[in-house]
Order: structure tokens, then C-alpha cells, then sequence
């Protein structure tokens, strides 16, 4: 498929296919729970009969949200390397139940009310951190495509760009022997400015779906793009890149550590997704306002965590719901969440070590368009202190 310029036009994410809502709960490491193939057990025997009946009463099913029993991920833990003055999360007690969507809040509830049970919350779907889509031109695609890199002025010397061109001179500015994992829903590994370097999907399942192919597609071409003479050139183009898909159940975070375990220190998991917040109840919205960082979630922040704690570079998107983040209403936990919450969005409370990234606006007259001075925040993009840089939120030529 070739790069084209074309006109963004405003597509719903109500147009496409939506993660679920997921119900995570934290499940004390006294009560003993061993979730196998062959059945539940538990020491703690009177936890072990409620939850038995309240899985049967819903038709729901019970398993470690992170793949793999509390044992397994205890000494995964221990045994991880890990930054100096770090503690790497212990992820052991999440699991995640799969029930039917309208049996979801009474199950959390029932769970909430026995003391095995630290936590029990219901996470609002997982969505692209995105403004627009682009339509595919109705004229024939040139039988090679042009070059546009003379249109990616993001990429050149400050304040104009970010001197992505300059870097790429030097030792290993062009990511090379560098890892990075994109977390989001689809890409397409076979666009023909994404054939080298690329390991493609190592796990989930890509739905067939265009705008979160098409939204996978584009990010990667941003940094992954070839260095060749046709369409664009990415930030690293000499980076491995894969993508893990949060489909058809993976979810967020199961993603993220996935990736963790697949990276080294140096290496660099890409988050493209945000949830609902409070602002609007925890709601889906098609303008997407109110939507907030994931790792606000306490399974994402832990996650994360355990990403950053091993060295891994972990960019989250600050999400576009034209939020102040450090807005007191992000104080208050979500109902279900564990006692010990605190708001992750104000550092002082704690830190995930994950990069949050904002939108800014590029130079005017970038493409003969002004989107109001140059680095000035986008009004959708969210921001304050939590959110620790900006990339261009417009005019950015990519692969489609």
C-alpha cells in the first residue's frame, strides 16, 4: 500500500471494533488460590466455596490475568533482572474473570465483600489515543511511490523538528540492535515501507478491522519507516519492531508484560491506548474527551512497573481527553480498587517510570496550515505535570 497525502477526515471510534470491559480482581496471597486446568483449590476453604458458586451462578470463569499461576510469577519476580534501588511489582495476585457484560457488576460486588478479595474493578474498554483517520485516495496509486520525506520537517534540526536527522549520524541513531513492541490493536507488517526489521505480530490476534489496522500501520511508520527513496523515513528505521494486539481477550495489560518479557533493558514497549475516565463515569464517548492514561488502572501501573523496574523504556500515550490531569477528581480510586490506591497521575504519590506524551502543534504554515504556535498544546491532547513531553499531534506524514 502506498503513502499518500490526502485530507484527515473525523471518524467515531463507535465505528469500529472495541475492546471489552474487563473485570480484574486481587485476590490476597493467603487465600492460597491456584487456578489450573483441572479446577480451582484454595487453603482459605470458605473463599474457595463463594467464589466456586459465584462463577457457576454467572457462567463466568476465573484465570491469572497475566497467564500463568502465582508460583510461576513470584519467582519470575525474584529472578528478573532489575534497575539498581528498584522493586519490581509482584503481579501474582491479579486475575481476571470472563462472565457475561451484564453479569460484571454483580460479580464484582460479591467478590468486594469476602476479605480473600483486596480489590475487584471493572476497567472500561481499552481505545486508540486518536483524533483522526485518513481516506485512501480515489486516483490510482503511481506505479512507485514518490518520496515524501522532504514533508516530514518533524524530523529536522530544533526548534523546527526533533533533530531526528542529526541523531541519525550518530553510533546507533537509528535504533539499530534496539527492540521495540507497539501494544495497540492491528498493523500491517506487509506495507511495503515495512519489510525490513520488522517481526511482526508476536501476540494476540489482529482483528479485521481498518481503523486499528490502519492507526498500527501509521505509528509504526513513524518511527520504522525505511530509509529508502519511497514514502517516508521513520525516527529509528533500523529498530526490530513488533506489535502485540490487546485481541481478542489479551487486554492491556497481559500485553505489557508480555512485551516486558520478550524485551531487554534498552529496550522500548510503545502503549497507543487510553480508558474512559471519571470525568464522563467511566464511559465510552466518540469524542473520546474525559479519556485518560491507562496506567491509572492499578494492573496497568503495576505492569508498567515491572516493565520500567527491568530498564525497559515504556512511552504511554497521555491520552487525548483534553484533561488536566492533575484535575483532584483523578484522586479518587475507582470503585473496587485495592485500599492502598494512590493516584498515579500525581508523581509524588508514586511513579510508573513510564514516559507520558502529549500532542503539540507544529511550526504554522507547515504544510501551508496553522494549528496555533508552534508547540503549543492541541486542545485535545491531555496535560500538566504528569505528561513529560509532546510530539507533533498534526500534520505528520506517515505510512497508510
Amino acid at each position: 500500500m502506498a503513502s499518500t497525502i490526502v485530507e484527515p477526515v473525523i471518524v467515531a471510534p463507535s465505528t469500529h471494533i472495541a475492546s471489552e470491559r474487563e473485570l480484574i480482581t486481587i485476590v490476597r496471597q493467603n487465600a492460597g488460590l491456584r487456578v489450573a486446568a483441572t479446577g480451582l483449590t484454595a487453603s482459605a476453604q470458605p473463599f474457595l466455596k463463594t467464589l466456586q458458586q459465584v462463577l457457576l451462578e454467572s457462567n463466568a470463569r476465573i484465570r491469572p490475568l497475566f497467564g500463568t499461576d502465582a508460583p510461576r510469577l513470584r519467582f519470575e519476580a525474584a529472578a528478573a533482572p532489575r534497575i539498581s534501588g528498584t522493586r519490581i511489582p509482584d503481579l501474582s495476585g491479579y486475575y481476571k474473570i470472563q462472565a457475561p457484560e451484564e453479569q460484571l457488576e454483580k460479580i464484582a460486588e460479591r467478590l468486594r465483600n469476602t476479605k480473600e478479595v483486596k480489590a475487584a474493578y471493572i476497567k472500561p474498554p481499552a481505545q486508540l489515543a486518536f483524533l483522526n483517520t485518513m481516506l485512501p485516495s480515489i486516483s490510482p496509486a503511481p506505479r512507485k511511490t514518490p518520496d515524501f520525506r522532504a514533508r516530514q520537517s518533524c524530523l529536522d534540526t530544533a526548534p523546527i523538528g526533533n533533530d531526528a536527522s542529526f541523531a541519525g549520524k550518530l553510533p546507533g541513531g537509528k535504533g539499530k540492535e534496539v527492540r521495540i513492541i507497539d501494544i495497540e490493536g492491528g498493523w500491517r507488517f506487509s506495507h511495503e515501507d515495512l519489510l525490513q526489521n520488522k517481526g511482526g505480530v508476536v501476540g494476540g490476534t489482529v482483528p479485521n478491522d481498518q481503523v486499528w489496522r490502519n492507526h498500527g500501520t501509521a505509528v509504526i511508520g513513524e518511527f520504522a519507516a525505511e530509509d529508502n527513496s519511497l514514502g517516508v523515513v521513520g525516527l529509528c528505521s533500523q529498530a526490530e519492531v513488533s506489535g502485540i494486539s490487546i485481541f481478542p481477550q489479551l487486554g492491556s495489560s497481559a500485553a505489557i508484560r508480555l512485551a516486558a518479557n520478550r524485551l531487554s533493558a534498552g529496550d522500548v514497549i510503545l502503549i497507543e491506548l487510553h480508558r474512559p475516565g471519571g470525568r464522563h463515569a467511566f464511559q465510552e464517548r466518540d469524542d473520546q474527551l474525559g479519556y485518560i492514561p491507562i496506567e491509572w488502572w492499578p494492573d496497568d501501573f503495576d505492569v508498567i512497573r515491572y516493565a520500567t523496574a527491568k530498564g525497559i523504556v515504556v512511552v504511554e500515550a497521555g491520552g487525548n481527553g483534553a484533561e488536566n490531569l492533575d484535575d483532584p477528581l483523578y484522586d479518587s480510586a475507582q470503585e473496587g480498587f485495592p485500599d492502598d490506591w494512590r493516584n498515579p497521575l500525581k508523581r509524588s504519590n508514586r511513579d510508573s517510570g513510564a514516559i507520558l506524551v502529549g500532542a503539540g502543534a507544529p511550526p504554522p504554515g507547515t504544510h501551508l496550515r496553522d494549528h496555533g504556535p508552534d508547540r503549543s498544546r492541541l486542545e485535545f491532547s491531555n496535560y500538566r505535570e504528569s505528561v513529560d513531553g509532546q510530539a507533533w499531534g498534526q500534520e505528520v506524514n506517515t505510512c497508510g
